[in-house]
C-alpha cells in the first residue's frame, strides 16, 4: 500500500509526526523483583520475544511507562530491535516507548519495521557499542501518507495484530496448562489409563 503505490501528494516528514516516544529510565535495583509485586517492568531486549516481552521483573519504584500496544525499540547494542507490550508497564533505559499519536498503532509499528535499515547505522557508531536518543528518533524520516490511507491501512492490518496477540495469549494459557499437568502426569499423580482415546 505504501511503498508500490506511493502517492506523489504524500509528505516527507519525520517519525515524530505520526508517534510520541518515551526513552526508558530505570528505577532503582532495590525495587526489583521476581515475585509479580508492583508493575511490570522489561529492562531491555533480553525479554523480548518474537512479538510480545516475556514477563521476567516488576518494579515497586516505575520511573517510566508505556502503553498497552506501544512498540517497544531497543535503544542500546543493538539499536532497533521490536516488540509489543501487551499490558501497561516500565521501561528501563534500554528501551524506548513508541506510540501513535492518531490512534494508529498497527501503521506505526509497520513504520518503524520499515526503518529497520537506518536503525542499523545506530549499531556501528560508538567505540563501545550502539545506541540512539530519543531526538535521533523523533528525526528519523519517513513518508507520512494522508490520513484516510493510514486508516484505510489500519482496518487492514489492525485485526490481523490482534488475532496474533490472541493466538500468543492462547499459547501462553496453554504452556501454563502444560506445565501444571505434565509433572503430575510423569509422577503418577494423575492416572489417565482409564482413558479411551
Amino acid at each position: 500500500m505504501f511503498v508500490d503505490n506511493c502517492s506523489s501528494d504524500w509528505q516527507e516528514g519525520t517519525l515524530s509526526d505520526i508517534a510520541e516516544i518515551t526513552m526508558g529510565q530505570s528505577p532503582k535495583g532495590d525495587t526489583y523483583n521476581e515475585a509479580g509485586t508492583g508493575t511490570v517492568f522489561y529492562q531491555g531486549r533480553a525479554e523480548f520475544g518474537f512479538r510480545f516481552p516475556t514477563r521476567r521483573l516488576f518494579t515497586t519504584d516505575p520511573k517510566r511507562m508505556a502503553q498497552e500496544n506501544d512498540v517497544l525499540m531497543s535503544v542500546r547494542a543493538p539499536v532497533g530491535d521490536l516488540n509489543v507490550t501487551n499490558e501497561p508497564c516500565c521501561i528501563g533505559r534500554g528501551l524506548g516507548a513508541i506510540h501513535s499519536k492518531y490512534g494508529y498503532q498497527s501503521f506505526v509499528l509497520y513504520t518503524v519495521f520499515a526503518l529497520r535499515q537506518q536503525l542499523d547505522v545506530f549499531n556501528s557508531e560508538g567505540t563501545v557499542f550502539g545506541s540512539i536518543n530519543r531526538d535521533s528518533l523523533n528525526l528519523m524520516p519517513i513518508i507520512v501518507p494522508d490520513k484516510a490511507s493510514i486508516a484505510h491501512f489500519e482496518t487492514i492490518v489492525a485485526p490481523m495484530d490482534a488475532t496474533i496477540r490472541n493466538n500468543y495469549e492462547e499459547i501462553c494459557r496453554l504452556q501454563v496448562i502444560r506445565d501444571s499437568l505434565l509433572p503430575k502426569l510423569m509422577s503418577g499423580e494423575l492416572d489417565v489409563s482409564e482413558i479411551d482415546l
